[in-house]
């Protein structure tokens, strides 16, 4: 007993209700849950503060973002694979489905150069070795207009272990870029492209798309069956674009880019994820559905990072606001993306599950993380 982690007089985020009680784990599991504000010895007094189940995170773009700080500056991989494990341990994420991109374009300057494999090697290396301080999986983001998509596919094995491949399809003109003022922007900052260059780059992408699109999207999808992966759609536009991804057996919707869209998911008993940054902004940096809209009709299940790991937070506490309900919020961000990705031991405080948990002081609206715990150890 002497060896377990008591976090004692703090109000508790369950899957239906808050209570004040006491969260005990050992050998990594949550072994008791108990009602009170009594402090045992040996016991951390939580002193009234929230504690809520470890973050689930589906979809980062984080990783990359370290591995490249600036434009066409590569970092070292394993460096930069626990800077970005550090910062989610730091934002309350436990576990984190590393999305890594699948399919390159070798010329011209919106070239893409092959590295998911080799990332993957030194994810599963580091983890293996204990590196992390969290509990890291992948996601292979399958770019269904590439040029070598299924060789970089084929490179992986059920081995491997990958948890969710995601049907990526960037064609200019539709889901998320229909505006192509708004990819251009993005390009032509990300990328240096003048005009031409940029009207290149689009007859380029349209021709690889009308090439080779249909292959890359039906082989991504067989992929992922010999994978073993739940699958996921990206940017889903219409209820055809719906349809098609109920067809394909798609577990969650990354980014429903219209209501109509969110709507069919719902429909077809599609999980509906939306990005942090665009509840807390107030709307899609592409122009795109809001959040918030979608939260007000019930559509929203999953909440991710995208490519701020802080706002989770402060987007699970926006939604508690909006629906005025605190445990729903929090299972958008811990039990509903563990439960898509196919993950029964996680996601929410409860006997025998993984002892993953947050710990949260309220400061008037704002919260603040006062301590983060990975299997009863704390990372944070």
């Amino acid at each position: 007993m002497s060896n377990d982690l008591c976090l004692a007089n703090a109000r508790l985020v369950l899957a239906d209700r808050v209570v004040l009680g006491s969260v005990t784990i050992a050998d990594g599991q949550i072994t008791r849950i108990t009602d009170g504000s009594s402090v045992p010895d040996r016991a951390i007094d939580c002193d009234g503060d929230l504690l809520l189940p470890g973050f689930v995170e589906l979809h980062t773009d984080n990783v990359e973002r370290h591995m490249e700080p600036r434009p066409d500056v590569d970092w070292p991989h394993l460096p930069a694979l626990l800077a970005h494990d550090a910062e989610l341990a730091a934002c309350g994420i436990t576990t984190v489905f590393d999305a890594m991109r699948v399919g390159s374009i070798h010329s011209g300057k919106g070239r893409y150069v092959d590295y998911a494999r080799t990332l993957a090697d030194e994810m599963l290396t580091a983890r293996d070795r204990g590196m992390f301080k969290i509990s890291h999986f992948l996601h292979l983001r399958a770019e269904i207009c590439s040029e070598t998509l299924l060789e970089e596919l084929a490179a992986f094995d059920p081995i491997d272990r990958v948890g969710i491949v995601s049907l990526m399809d960037h064609t200019p003109g539709q889901r998320q870029f229909r505006d192509l003022s708004a990819l251009k922007a993005y390009v032509a900052k990300k990328r240096g492209m003048n005009d031409d260059e940029f009207a290149q780059h689009v007859a380029d992408l349209l021709a690889l798309r009308a090439r080779l699109g249909d292959k890359h999207e039906n082989g991504a999808v067989t992929e992922a069956r010999r994978l073993g992966a739940v699958l996921a759609s990206h940017d889903d536009t219409t209820a055809e674009h719906v349809a098609t991804s109920a067809c394909h057996g798609v577990g969650f919707a990354e980014f429903p880019t219209t209501l109509d869209a969110a709507q069919a998911c719902r429909a077809h008993g599609i999980a509906v994820m939306m990005g942090a940054p665009n509840l807390i902004r107030g709307g899609s940096h592409s122009g795109n559905v809001a959040a918030s809209e979608l939260a007000r009709h019930d559509l929203l299940d999953i909440v991710s990072s995208d490519y701020v790991p802080a706002a989770l937070l402060g987007a699970a506490f926006q939604l508690a606001q909006m629906w005025d309900d605190l445990p729903r919020a929090i299972a958008t961000v811990s039990a509903n993306p563990a439960r898509a990705a196919g993950l029964t031991d996680r996601g929410r405080l409860e006997t025998g599950l993984r002892g993953d948990v947050v710990r949260v002081r309220m400061f008037d609206d704002t919260p603040v993380l006062r301590g983060v715990w990975s299997r009863g150890v704390r990372v944070s």
